[in-house]
């Protein structure tokens, strides 16, 4: 076997053709139990490209979690050829403490690429960027929205990356939102080391919504497929939906602090005008309707019942891509 065929990952050799799961973990908890990252590959015999696909980098975003849990459960990262290497959590921390943040309250994806001799976050993101990241030729990376604010089914790219354009319209997400890279974060990162990304957002923090999990996993699914690393026995659906193509957005803000509730529905269209939904406070003296600023698409919308002054609560297009 050459060199070239055996994939060398946190210190494990694996040949075409192999399965393992190796252990990714760069510390403790303060009782001294190791926390395990388990980092699960599958090789065909056949090479073929190396697609990574994460999610977890945030504690809370449990949807994520589900879609790439699917993806193992299902057998759908044993490809026909090439290699899935596949981290359903990266951020276990978080996860075991049902938390956003790592224990030294960092954001992770906040931190890229980190570093060997920083703190906690920044240590787990260089193991990640120097350890497994550089192995992949492509990235598709699953997130869901913060708190109780609810993702459309989206992917976001950079504009003007022609692969990254043709991905995604495979993916078939209802919505492709171009947004810039963050400083420091896991897409940035990768985007610098020029392996390109998809970024899933769907659904929200601490829960399971079947809808976007079986749009994460289908989309995933035509990637592979249009990639000829999909087996043939996995049906491929087309998108119920052309996708939409948002270039410009932004946020409905709370004018009023009070109980709030949303009378439009995620991923709709909606007129200039048209009300979106209502703040009241709890004596009933006040209902202050909140209204569409623009003819847009709605695909965030806030789903906590208390809002204060100033609080993202619609997340609305305001220019579509040609």
């Amino acid at each position: 076997m050459s060199e070239k065929d055996v994939l060398e990952i946190l210190g494990e050799k694996v040949g075409l053709g192999k399965s393992a799961t190796v252990s990714f973990n760069v510390a403790k908890l303060h009782t001294q139990n190791t926390i395990d990252v388990p980092v699960i590959i599958e090789r065909s015999k056949k090479p073929g490209p190396t697609i990574l696909i994460t999610a977890g980098i945030h504690g809370d975003e449990i949807n994520g979690v589900e879609i790439v849990r699917q993806i193992i459960a299902k057998g759908i990262n044993k490809p026909k050829k090439g290699t899935i290497i596949c981290i359903p959590v990266i951020n276990m921390f978080g996860f075991i403490h049902m938390d956003r943040e790592f224990p030294d309250g960092r954001d992770l994806n906040r931190v890229f690429p980190g570093g060997k001799k920083g703190s906690l976050a920044s240590r787990v993101a260089h193991k990640l960027i120097t350890e497994i990241v550089p192995h992949a030729d492509l990235i598709m990376d699953f997130h869901t929205g913060g708190a109780d604010r609810f993702n459309s089914a989206q992917i976001r790219i950079k504009k003007g990356e022609v692969v990254l354009d043709e991905l995604a319209e495979v993916f078939g997400a209802p919505f492709v939102y171009y947004s810039k890279n963050l400083n420091k974060s896991f897409r940035n990162t990768s985007y610098k080391l020029g392996i390109p990304m998809l970024l899933f957002e769907g659904g929200k923090s601490f829960n399971i919504h079947p809808n976007i999990t079986n749009t994460g996993v289908n989309g995933a699914k035509r990637v592979l497929h249009h990639l000829g690393m999909l087996k043939a026995r996995f049906k491929v659906s087309r998108p119920k939906k052309s996708c939409v193509y948002i270039s410009e957005s932004k946020w409905i803000r709370a004018k009023y602090s009070g109980m709030f509730k949303a009378s439009t529905t995620i991923n709709s269209y909606v007129n200039e005008g048209d009300v979106l939904g209502h703040i009241t406070d709890p004596y009933g003296s006040f209902n202050h309707f909140v209204k569409a600023p623009n003819d847009g698409y709605i695909f965030n919308i806030n789903q906590s019942p208390l809002v204060y002054q100033g609080d993202a609560i619609f997340h609305i297009s305001t220019k579509l891509a040609e």
